[in-house]
């Protein structure tokens, strides 16, 4: 057994766990405690502490802070807390409970090895079933490291789970599922061309937090929408947690991925915590910080109010619990160089104490105009569980959305939708009846087509129906409208003409989405056609049919490649990568202008007011001397069209992008692009054509047998 440590009052600040040579300070805030204990392990499966230290109220209590410096006391030590105070009534909503063991919300790293979510549902002692937290050695060399600060314009973010994106088999990485396992799959990262990662939720949630009848198939939490310690990452993403190595873990990627070039994003869930409604589990703020952490009825505090789907709502915009996330989030950049996040259910950030919802919401404004996320990316979920949709109208100017209308709008016209072709302008030109009125700017957006929630790429062209039953709901989970076409056929089919076809759609997909202007966000697997047979709602389901089958990534090398090289032509391309809106004028310096829209022929208009219409076609004017123009022909009708090109003097067009070729021909690197000789081009059916132009006397030189300079209708 360890020794009895000696003792000091200690200091209410930082809050937490904090290791120094001396011993380590442990500081808790709980404004309406009467008693509150600490508890220390020796290890995160010790049943029974090995020293519980009272504090006193004269001695350890400042304001709202109980603190206590234990003297000597090693980092790798394990700890939780005991609180007890008034309980359970409708005017306060108090629901203390002595005989619960607490998690500390400030934890760097905690265990749940023990974790039993049904006892801390109950009244009674959950010590023996209850996470304990680490008291870590915070000290790392990062090697010169520093977030990166890659601008909107030229990112390319893709979507990941990091159990998911490593724990099949065929991923072949020594430590499957962790942060380690990612850290070997960065050159393929690299070699895709993305400029950041964009990590489901990593902070430590609950993997018990799912459904009673869901539960009783085998089934857990996998997405983590379900954050418990917002401080720790998720220990069953660590090789060695019950070493209390998860920071190092997880810094070892960021370090890993910033020296790739690769920025981080993390999905953040601060609308909701996994301690749900009433009959939810006591883990830490429900038996800590009282009312205050959670949005509750003003006639009955110990009633929560929902606004998230998940049992409770963060009472985001109450002072203490402002700081808290602030200071939450500038931990991330400061001490383990985060870029960027993503958060969840935003909207459900933006309502006040009363649930009411607020124009300038003080945690929302606090985050934008705090100095020390200045440079980190702000990404908005706009939109809550309650109906609140705030597309083009979150509060605040730097955040970017999560474009919702982009992914509707671009569903719709790639499974066949007629007479849209105004909405999809208007998405791939960057939103601006969503963005400009407010001077915000096509960053603003984050376009995408499919996200983890929801279908696969792939499965958006296989399936109008969901699947999923395995999820032990009855098919009563996830999106009754997912907007998606399987082309005749519900599901896998050995037809080679549907087969070709599905593909043709994922390149298309790929190829519209790196064609708009915005910030072009990509799920992981979609270049590889992963498919989860139809389940849209995949929550619950960690095995294969989530994770990625990367004997697929070799089966479909064409796609991948289609992928990389799309991504390749979106950089070479500044006219793609604008931060201000088009306006139809000419660029400065040059007659042509930044975009020309055409019908069939380039003196049209597209058929912008034909029901029936199907197909759009657009010229980007070059903004650099040594950038191509592009020509751009979207066709997702059923029918080939002979489509012209316009003339450009000194210009001569080259294909570049067929979807309906195929590998390599559906897509030519610039060195491989050969000089069209005649200005009209067959467009396939459901099929997107790129063109890129060369200087006459390049061309010329390129194919001077084959060359014949293009002639039509000039700008």
């Amino acid at each position: 057994m360890p020794k009895k440590y000696n003792l000091r009052s200690g200091s209410p600040y930082p809050h937490g766990a904090k290791a120094v040579e001396t011993g380590v300070n442990f500081s808790i805030s709980s404004r309406h405690a009467t008693e509150v204990e600490l508890l220390l392990f020796l290890t995160s499966e010790c049943l029974e502490p090995f020293q519980v230290i009272p504090l006193e109220k004269e001695r350890n209590h400042t304001f709202f802070s109980w603190h206590v410096f234990v003297q000597e006391l090693p980092a790798g030590t394990w700890y939780a807390w005991r609180i007890d105070g008034p309980s359970h009534t409708r005017e306060s909503g108090l629901r203390f409970d002595r005989e619960k063991l607490l998690l500390d919300p400030w934890a760097r790293a905690v265990s749940d090895k023990l974790w039993k979510r049904a006892a801390a549902c109950v009244p009674g002692d959950n010590s023996q079933h209850a996470m304990r937290a680490v008291v870590v050695d915070d000290r790392y060399d990062w090697e010169g490291d520093t977030p990166l600060a890659i601008r909107s314009e030229k990112s390319i973010i893709y979507e990941l789970h990091v159990g998911g994106f490593t724990r099949h088999p065929s991923s072949k990485v020594k430590h499957p599922g962790t942060f380690v396992g990612l850290i070997e799959k960065i050159p393929y990262l690299q070699k895709l061309g993305i400029s950041h990662v964009e990590l489901l939720p990593v902070m430590a949630f609950d993997e018990q937090d799912i459904p009673p009848h869901s539960a009783d198939l085998g089934l857990k939490n996998y997405w983590g929408y379900s954050t418990h310690s917002f401080f720790s990452p998720h220990p069953g993403y660590c090789v060695t947690p019950e070493q209390g190595t998860h920071i190092n873990e997880f810094r070892d990627l960021v370090k890993a991925l910033h020296k790739a070039g690769i920025g981080i994003i993390m999905d953040v869930v601060f609308n909701h915590t996994s301690e749900a409604g009433i009959d939810g589990p006591v883990i830490n703020f429900k038996g800590i910080t009282g009312n205050s952490f959670y949005i509750t009825d003003k006639h009955d505090k110990r009633m929560f109010l929902d606004y998230t789907g998940c049992g409770n709502t963060v009472n985001a915009n109450h002072p203490l619990v402002t700081n808290f996330i602030i200071s939450c989030l500038e931990y991330w950049v400061r001490e383990m160089h985060v870029d960027g996040f993503r958060f969840d259910l935003a909207s459900a950030l933006a309502r006040g104490e009363d649930g009411s919802v607020l124009t300038d919401p003080p945690l929302v404004w606090g985050i934008e105009l705090s100095e020390q996320l200045a440079r980190t990316k702000l990404i908005a979920e706009a939109w809550d569980a309650s109906g609140l949709y705030q597309v083009g109208n979150f509060p605040g100017y730097r955040w970017g959305e999560w474009n919702g209308m982009y992914r509707d709008t671009i569903r719709r016209f790639l499974r066949g939708d007629k007479g849209i072709i105004n909405a999809v302008a208007t998405r791939i030109c960057g939103s601006s009846d969503l963005y400009q009125y407010q001077n915000r700017l096509p960053i603003s957006g984050i376009n995408f087509i499919t996200c983890h929630d929801g279908f696969t790429l792939y499965d958006l062209f296989s399936y109008n129906h969901k699947h999923n039953t395995a999820n032990g709901e009855n098919n009563q989970d996830g999106c009754n409208n997912s907007l998606s076409y399987n082309f005749g056929v519900e599901g896998p089919t050995s037809d080679p003409s549907l087969l070709s076809l599905r593909r043709k759609q994922i390149k298309n997909a790929h190829a519209i989405l790196l064609l708009s202007h915005g910030v072009p966000m990509l799920l992981a697997g979609n270049e590889f056609l992963h498919s989860q047979q139809g389940n849209n709602n995949c929550y619950c389901q960690d095995n294969e049919l989530s994770w990625l089958n990367w004997e697929q990534a070799e089966e479909n090398a064409d796609t991948i490649r289609f992928l990389q090289q799309m991504i390749q032509l979106r950089k070479r391309h500044a006219s793609l990568m604008r931060r201000n809106f088009l306006t139809g004028k000419p660029i400065a310096g040059r007659e042509i202008p930044d975009i020309v829209w055409h019908g069939l022929t380039v003196d049209q208009q597209p058929q912008w007011h034909d029901p029936e219409t199907r197909t759009l076609a657009f010229t980007l004017g070059a903004i650099r001397d040594d950038e191509p123009d592009l020509h751009v022909i979207m066709n997702m009708s059923d029918l080939k069209f002979p489509m012209q090109l316009p003339s450009i003097p000194g210009k001569t067009w080259c294909l570049a992008v067929d979807t309906s070729l195929k590998s390599p021909r559906d897509i030519v690197p610039p060195d491989d692009q050969k000089p069209l000789s005649k200005p009209f081009y067959q467009v396939d059916s459901h099929s997107v054509a790129v063109f890129e132009n060369l200087p006459d006397d390049v061309a010329k030189a390129r194919a001077p047998g084959l060359f014949s300079k293009i002639t039509g209708i000039h700008f």
